[in-house]
């Protein structure tokens, strides 16, 4: 018997999908500023002492200030300090590499393999944004630049000086707003339990809408979405470290999911008007958030829905005693479980260097950064991502064109247009990675002349061709190492979810846990499902049972939420 047609794996190659703009990032401004900042702080002393040309290593430091945006201060810290040690190690490797040997080939075989390895790393921290290219664009860099093996101290002592501007750039924030990260978590959460009660409301579940997954209603997307959010604003407050201040926030959250599952049932039935005012006050509430004003709140709850609220908060409180920090082995153990992910980005990462040494290009770091930057969770993705890297980076080069003239009317005037456009790209990036490129590619051209001017035509031919190479090998490498294995973690996930599912109700006080137990089963297997459905050469896929897997487990959320 042939399979069901919703059973084929089918991959798509999409072009428009891949170039539409979303809206612009609700926090975008915090890593375009905290950048900026950062950046400047180290470009200026050097500039005053008449030495730009040592601006990439104290950048190696400073461009740690994109990272942690969405986390709490407590947990920031601990972040910051881990990427600026990992961004200076592997700089420190590069260098060294560069110091010890003038073999092009050898420079591109280690920056490649410390591309696969950041790639390991962000994929196992889920560090997010911006991952690890702006890593490996400073470590291949790195390795390019002519260097003396006594330089190599002093040269990594200006990144970690440019580390610690960064750490303090991307903390202080936390004096004048030391719950904004929490602020902000919540406020997503109330914002998607809002748009969830309105999707009911309006009738959802009749809109279909088509997704990597196949086609699913437009309620069911919000519903995902509701969990995912609610997921990760219960990440972000038990990462924050101080319960009796995020306390108010914590009641917010529960009152969130409490709205949500009045649209988690589909034969309950509740008022449209009920709905859409329970909508309207969540999407209130969150703009109070949004705003940094003083914490609302939640409205009154009858006195069944009230006491849940509380009995869940109690259990959240005494699951939050047994700490469940992941330790250094832990994070190694995954790192070496992605044995694919550094074999795949390595290889294509060393394809695309060499093959950009044997067409005369004299910057083949380029293309190790442009194949590493193409690997994304599967091969949909990553064409989706070459796709637009190429339309950036060449919009890109041609905006770099303009911009020289500027450029070269002194340092003065290099510094500022580097940092508008590390400004700029923050923002743009929100929208589509494409158009961030536009903007980070006459940025990454131009951080070149800070060590002297380069002839333009060189400059951008060197750039265009490096960039085909690099997404046509960072392309042809994950073609030929498909994730085989995606398919049987979608199946393990649906175990887990089904497993859950099927457990009976515990008591009160360890709903919440139960809750969130349930609500992180039905996010990971939703991400899996996504990411198998775009890989090539994946088995088929059971969509019937995974969307009645999905159902069930909507269902019993609501019924464990007050």
């Amino acid at each position: 018997m042939s399979a069901l047609p919703f059973d084929q794996p089918r991959v798509r190659l999409p072009v428009r999908a891949a170039l539409r703009l979303s809206p612009l990032g609700d926090i975008w401004h915090k890593p375009a500023l905290s950048a900026v900042a950062a950046l400047a702080l180290v470009l200026l002393p050097l500039y005053l002492a008449g030495r730009l040309d040592l601006v990439l290593y104290a950048a190696a430091g400073s461009m740690c200030a994109l990272y942690g945006h969405g986390l709490p201060y407590a947990a920031r810290a601990r972040a910051l300090a881990w990427v600026t040690l990992g961004m200076l190690s592997s700089t420190g490797v590069a260098l060294v590499t560069a110091a010890l040997t003038d073999s092009i080939a050898i420079r591109v075989a280690v920056a490649a393999l410390l591309a696969g390895l950041h790639k390991a790393v962000c994929d196992a921290t889920r560090i997010g944004p911006p991952g690890n290219v702006v890593l490996t664009f400073i470590a291949a860099s790195a390795a390019f630049v002519p260097q003396h093996l006594a330089d190599v101290p002093m040269h990594l002592g200006l990144g970690v000086l440019g580390g610690a501007v960064a750490w303090a750039v991307g903390m202080a924030p936390g004096l004048i707003r030391p719950d904004g990260p929490e602020r902000i978590a919540v406020a997503r959460a109330l914002e998607s339990a809002a748009r969830l009660l309105r999707a009911y409301e309006g009738g959802g579940p009749a809109r279909a809408v088509a997704g990597r997954g196949g086609v699913r209603d437009e309620l069911h997307q919000a519903r995902h979405a509701a969990a995912a959010a609610v997921n990760a604003a219960w990440q972000t407050l038990l990462r924050s470290g101080t319960a009796d201040r995020r306390q108010e926030l914590r009641r917010l959250l529960v009152r969130a999911e409490s709205a949500a599952a009045l649209a988690s049932v589909d034969n309950q039935r509740v008022p449209a008007q009920e709905l859409l005012a329970e909508a309207d006050r969540l999407a209130g509430v969150a703009r109070e958030l949004r705003k940094g004003r003083r914490l609302p709140e939640p409205s009154p709850a009858d006195p069944r829905t009230a006491a849940a609220e509380r009995a869940e908060l109690a259990g959240v409180a005494a699951e939050e005693g047994r700490p469940g920090r992941r330790t250094i082995r832990c994070l190694l153990s995954e790192v070496v479980r992605r044995w694919r992910v550094v074999l795949m980005v390595s290889g294509g990462a060393a394809a695309a260097g060499w093959a950009s040494m044997g067409l005369g290009v004299g910057r083949p770091y380029w293309a190790v950064v442009t194949a590493a930057a193409v690997f994304a969770a599967n091969t949909t993705l990553s064409w989706s991502r070459a796709l637009q890297r190429v339309v950036g980076n060449l919009v890109g080069v041609a905006l770099f064109t303009l911009l020289v003239p500027v450029t070269r009317l002194g340092a003065l005037a290099l510094i500022v247009t580097v940092l508008a456009m590390q400004f700029v790209t923050e923002a743009a990036v929100t929208r589509n990675y494409w158009l961030g490129s536009v903007f980070v590619t006459p940025m990454a051209i131009l951080m070149t002349e800070f060590a002297g001017a380069q002839p333009v035509p060189v400059l951008v031919a060197d750039r265009w061709l490096d960039t085909c190479v690099g997404a046509a090998a960072g392309l042809l490498a994950c073609a030929l190492l498909p994730d085989r294995r995606a398919a049987q973690r979608v199946r393990d996930g649906l175990g887990r979810l089904e497993l859950a599912v099927a457990q009976e109700a515990p008591p009160p006080a360890e709903r919440g846990v139960a809750r969130g137990r349930l609500r992180t089963a039905l996010v990971e297997l939703r991400e899996t499902a996504d990411t198998a459905a775009g890989e090539w050469w994946s088995a088929a896929l059971p969509h019937e049972r995974i969307a009645a897997a999905e159902r069930a487990g909507h269902h019993r959320l609501a019924e464990l939420t007050p």
